[in-house]
């Protein structure tokens, strides 16, 4: 591989990295706020793709040494990684991998109050930290609604997952609330539901961590769209 084909290369990775982050691909890697380093990467890949062709075109008019320097053949291994962003978009990480990893759940700093609402529209990890931590205190006698995906523990309790980034995929580890009352019969992993309900004492551990899985008194349950991100949990998104 040439230094000409080298640019090429850095152009179109710096292009593929330009058209991830200003479309909802990146949301596949990392989380939303890596976004503006996502678009300066590429813009950074691009120009140096631009100037290495601009020197080569320039050093190309100079008189050719006798024994030209020759590149190695494993350079063209720089072509995995763009074909790879290019033609594989990998799925949202789901039921398999929540049900292989511990949950994530920390005790919150604080138990701020809750809005008004009926139901209450609640992140997962916020209704399972102040079920599990808080013992339901601000909880008692709301009814909220969590949106997230199905997924079963060995024995077959559903649990209603999310998805949690520190940075990117390869990091994400699941917040899991368990579902107890009017589950619907037939249920599928991975299918995203929106279900609203109350708070109920019951907690169980993960057999992954031993980290504490509260559950949800569930009223109503019904299949919902994947959001646009599945890592960040805002209710529109």
């Amino acid at each position: 591989m040439n230094r000409q084909a080298q640019a090429a290369v850095l152009f179109l990775l710096g292009a593929s990295l330009l058209h991830a982050g200003a479309t909802d691909l990146y949301l596949r890697y990392v989380k939303a706020g890596l976004q503006p380093l996502l678009l300066a990467s590429g813009a950074v890949l691009i120009a140096t793709a631009l100037a290495t062709a601009w020197y080569e075109r320039r050093k190309a008019k100079e008189p050719k040494e006798p024994h030209p320097h020759t590149e190695p053949r494993v350079s063209w291994l720089l072509l995995l990684p763009l074909l790879a962003l290019i033609l594989v978009a990998p799925p949202a990480l789901g039921s398999y991998s929540a049900t292989r990893t511990g949950t994530a759940l920390q005790e919150p700093v604080a138990y701020p109050a809750l809005p008004a609402g009926d139901p209450l529209p609640l992140a997962v990890a916020d209704y399972a930290g102040r079920a599990a931590y808080d013992h339901g205190r601000t909880l008692t006698g709301r009814r909220v609604a969590l949106t997230g995906f199905v997924a079963f523990d060995e024995d077959g309790t559903p649990y209603l997952v999310r998805m949690t980034l520190n940075c990117c995929a390869a990091d994400a580890q699941p917040v899991k609330v368990g579902l107890t009352g009017r589950v619907p019969p037939v249920l599928q992993p991975d299918t995203w539901l929106q279900v609203t309900g109350t708070y109920t004492p019951r907690l169980t551990r993960d057999p992954v961590n031993d980290g504490p899985i509260p559950f949800l008194e569930v009223a109503t349950a019904k299949p919902v769209a994947a959001p646009r991100d599945p890592y960040d949990e805002t209710w529109n998104n």
